[in-house]
């Protein structure tokens, strides 16, 4: 009777304790979940002031640009006239009728001044037409042999820009140009799945929630191991794609920065080239431990 008695109490407390670790488990889960929301619900927030305040800073840069342009032509308006001494006096010269001719010197400096300030004028805005043509023409360049490239058409060098200024030729594989075929790869997808540790997710989207185009999934899934799951729009991996560009770029090589941007823009890149057709959900993983299949089961 009495092993019966202490069974029975042993299974009773059994019982109790596995309520309490459930009870306890299941509000550590909707602890984590409010924080979660908040969590996102802060980036949006964030996300959105500060697509209010790149707004106003661009509103305040075109103000500028303009201030500057009438800055430019009212000192241009204003260049004070060289003054003669005074004890030049009158020139006379004598006309047919053989009086004299007497012309003030102020006024011929005048005249002189006005001819010397249109030059400088005709000249500061054939410069200014000069260089904004050019950057046209760069900027234009480019754009064909990235379109050209993204269509595979480019079959011989294109007309684009160069370091000096300059018209050069742009080749298929110049890194610009291989990244603005990336980038209008990734405007057509519709969804892409990123699987990674929740640590590189973090890197990615702190880098990416200041671009405009960037939107935070809407669930970010947990996988096994401190891995996570999510789901990134065409628009919002060609942010992503555009700030590890510039990351990488600027970046001290060898910092973990320029390490985690390079890799993440050529595993993104990798997933992107290997797309097969529409309808298909590009899955792009940042994990050498296990391969795609392994992930796929969780």
């Amino acid at each position: 009777m009495g092993l019966s008695a202490l069974h029975g109490e042993l299974a009773q407390a059994r019982t109790e304790i596995q309520e309490v670790v459930h009870n306890g488990v299941t509000a550590l889960r909707d602890e984590n979940r409010e924080l979660r929301r908040r969590q996102d619900g802060m980036i949006t927030d964030l996300q959105e002031g500060r697509e209010e305040v790149r707004e106003e800073l661009r509103q305040l840069r075109e103000l500028a640009g303009i201030l500057r342009g009438l800055a430019t032509v009212t000192a241009t308006a204003a260049v004070p006239q060289q003054q003669l001494p005074p004890e030049a006096g009158a020139v006379a010269s004598a006309g047919q009728d053989g009086e004299a001719d007497i012309t003030e010197p102020s006024t011929r400096q005048t005249a002189l001044d006005r001819e010397d300030q249109g030059e400088n004028m005709e000249h500061t805005e054939g410069q200014d037409l000069r260089k904004a043509t050019g950057d046209e023409g760069a900027e234009a360049g480019l754009k064909n042999a990235i379109e050209a490239a993204y269509r595979g058409t480019a079959t011989r060098p294109v007309p684009g820009p160069s370091a000096s200024g300059q018209t050069a030729e742009l080749q298929p594989e110049d890194p610009k140009v291989a990244h603005g075929v990336l980038l209008l790869k990734a405007a057509g997808v519709a969804s892409a799945e990123l699987v990674l540790h929740r640590d590189t997710w973090e890197f990615l989207s702190s880098l990416a929630v200041d671009h405009g185009h960037f939107r935070t999934p809407p669930a970010v899934e947990d996988v096994k191991e401190g891995r996570i799951q999510a789901a990134l729009s065409g628009r919002s991996l060609i942010a992503v794609l555009i700030e590890l560009w510039n990351t990488r770029t600027t970046a001290t090589v060898l910092e973990a920065d320029w390490a985690l941007a390079t890799t993440a823009y050529n595993r993104i890149a990798a997933g992107l080239a290997g797309a097969t057709g529409p309808g298909e959900t590009i899955r792009i993983t940042l994990d050498d431990g296990l391969g795609h299949a392994g992930i796929a089961e969780d």
